[in-house]
């Protein structure tokens, strides 16, 4: 049976098994980095999500650049301590 392409976002894909698990193609075009990603359900649609990052490194990466200076902070006195 042909894969059939249901519109320029839809593409009807090979549903298999691999051991107990049930298993889809990825076409190319719809190939995720990595090799982890977040799947859920709802109703009857299977939503496949890239897996966020968790270093706060790799988040902080995908942050823009503040476009503003922090405001002046004033110097204050110290008060005394024993050690």
């Amino acid at each position: 049976m042909p894969i059939k392409v249901v519109n320029m976002t839809d593409r009807r894909v090979r549903l298999f098994k691999n051991g107990r698990n049930q298993a889809v193609r990825i076409p190319r075009e719809f190939e995720l980095p990595g090799d982890e990603a977040i799947m859920r359900k709802r109703g009857e649609r299977l939503i496949v999500e890239l897996n966020p990052p968790h270093a706060l490194l790799a988040i902080l990466a995908t942050l823009d650049p503040l476009d503003e200076d922090f405001p002046p902070i004033a110097e204050l006195d110290l008060d005394p301590v024993e050690l």
